[in-house]
């Protein structure tokens, strides 16, 4: 497997919840168009995984390496860390939608910074 296929599968090893559905990824893609908008969406959650590795890993945007490993270690585990991320990214995302202007990556670094230092 090359970086990133190694990458997803570790991901998709820690959701043993989605195992079934990307057993048959043709058929959860097909159904996708069926399904409950207020369910979780296994293939948005594991981009969104691996689009905070990515960040992660480059240090894109600029500071964002250390705002996650401070909340992983505050939370002594990179994946739930990565799970409030994702509600920082997904806020940052809908907000440039709204409002029509480019994504604030200080924001989104700073929201992730504040729930380093919650309890």
């Amino acid at each position: 497997m090359d970086a990133m296929e190694t990458l997803v599968s570790q991901w998709i090893d820690e959701h043993p919840e989605y195992h079934a559905t990307l057993s048959d990824v043709d058929a959860a893609l097909r159904d996708m168009a069926l399904a409950d908008p207020n369910q979780e969406n296994p293939f948005l959650h594991l981009s969104m995984h691996l689009s905070i590795s990515e960040q992660s890993s480059i240090d894109q945007p600029p500071g964002i390496r250390q705002a996650v490993e401070l909340l992983a270690a505050r939370r002594d585990d990179l994946h739930a860390a990565h799970h409030e991320v994702m509600e920082c990214l997904g806020r940052m995302i809908w907000e440039s939608q709204r409002a029509g202007r480019p994504p604030d990556g200080e924001a989104y670094i700073e929201q992730v910074r504040h729930r380093a230092t919650q309890d």
